[in-house]
């Protein structure tokens, strides 16, 4: 027999997967940074790269969430597998609670429950991948549709956010981009990773292009209750459903802080029927029943956990949130060689711009953020990571006394760093 070493064997790397692995996502940029820390440091790591801020103290969850659990687990009512779409009385509850926020009632019917809204983005990028089609996705981004879409086969297009003006999606752009063969416009609101929100005229705007250009929009509103900026209350795309079909995806993971709970949702607004006659809807659920689904006592819990949960809990957390966001902003206007174009109004992220001419032994973004790890102890996410070089990307969604500290941190770096007056 010949050697096992010499052996030809049937399987290989898909190229899509080979090209993927060109191009660093969020975790492998924070696995690098983590890497280049200094043992040697006696500091605590003030993680400012990564939206979890769960394990800090002041971030724990109600404990009215957890009782839900441990009710849903003791009764063994949910031990059994869930339809593909998810537990009915979970459903039930999804639809009650997005229709508090709506002028209109959802039907349970339309909720199809995830692990996660990450899980969500999967079925619905699988769902959308026809043969030729492309997608319009927003820059800067989240990184997870791109992956998804080269995995799919569904070409990418990307349409600015215009700093300038906002971040607002730069709309000409969107009809330049988008040809016969576009299926889906992207909207992230609020907006992961540069902290607007965006106003119901602008949303308007959105949802009449997407109608002229015969497109659906997907609303990821994962953050839909961080909003804190004086003028800019959330409004749900759902609201234009009426307009142009739409798919609202979220998931308790932000609201609650409970992202290791993996539990999302996809829900469709079609009051037309456009993606039922078009065949989208059966596309969708092909995907769901060959997908997997979120644990059946997460599902069991949800009733309890939206309805036990105290308007108190939300609130707190929310202005602590803002609170952290007002001391980012005044400690980016304090640092030269950053600059943040708006104060932030949602979400847990800012984006700043980097002035790589007012430093020196900095190359880029990159570069910043790895001798930032490596000499302070402090995780940035650079920008590259959501689609734009040499600016970089800011949680703020820490413990207060370690945001500062990280700032302190950042300043001294930039300090540091700074090219030295003739």
């Amino acid at each position: 027999m010949e050697g096992i070493g010499a052996k030809r064997w049937n399987f290989g790397t898909s190229n899509e997967l080979l090209v993927r692995s060109s191009s660093l996502g969020i975790r492998d940029y924070l696995t690098t940074l983590n890497s280049c820390l200094n043992g040697d440091d006696s500091r605590p790591v003030v993680p400012l790269g990564h939206g979890d801020p769960s394990p800090f103290p002041s971030f724990c969850t109600d404990q009215a969430a957890v009782e839900a659990i441990c009710d849903a687990v003791r009764s063994t009512k949910f031990n059994n597998y869930s339809s593909a779409s998810g537990v009915p009385v979970a459903r039930k509850a999804v639809a009650e609670y997005l229709s508090r926020d709506l002028s209109y009632e959802i039907s349970a019917n339309d909720v199809h429950l995830t692990a996660g809204c990450f899980q969500a983005i999967e079925i619905l990028i699988t769902a959308l991948a026809t043969p030729g089609a492309n997608i319009l996705l927003p820059r800067p981004t989240y990184p997870i549709y791109d992956s998804r879409a080269s995995l799919s086969h569904l070409e990418v297009r990307y349409f600015d956010l215009v700093p300038e003006i906002g971040w607002d999606v730069d709309l000409d752009a969107v009809e330049a981009l988008a040809d016969d063969k576009t299926v889906a416009l992207v909207l992230i609101n609020p907006c992961n990773p540069c902290g607007n929100v965006f106003s119901r005229q602008h949303l308007q705007k959105i949802a009449e292009t997407a109608y002229k250009l015969g497109i659906i929009v997907v609303a990821d509103e994962v953050y839909d209750h961080f909003t804190f900026g004086d003028d800019k209350p959330f409004v749900s795309m759902a609201e234009f459903a009426e307009i142009v079909p739409v798919i609202v995806l979220g998931a308790i993971s932000k609201r609650w802080f409970v992202p290791g709970w993996r539990l999302g949702w996809m829900v469709t607004l079609d009051p037309h029927s456009i993606l039922k006659d078009y065949g989208f809807v059966q596309s969708l659920t092909n995907v769901l029943n060959v997908s997997t689904d979120p644990a059946t006592f997460i599902q069991g819990a949800i009733p309890d956990i939206i309805g036990n949960t105290k308007e108190e809990f939300f609130s707190s957390k929310l202005e602590m949130v803002r609170k952290c966001a007002e001391i980012c902003y005044e400690e980016i206007t304090k640092i030269p060689c950053i600059t943040c174009p708006c104060k932030p109004e949602g979400s847990m992220f800012t984006m700043v711009k980097l002035n790589l001419s007012l430093l020196e032994d900095i190359s880029d973004d990159l570069d910043f953020c790895t001798k930032l790890a490596k000499e302070e102890s402090v995780i940035i996410l650079p920008g590259r990571a959501v689609g734009l070089m040499n600016w970089l990307r800011l949680t703020f969604a820490v413990e207060l006394e370690l945001l500062v500290d990280g700032f302190s941190r950042l300043k001294n770096f930039a300090q540091r760093h700074s090219k030295k007056q003739p």
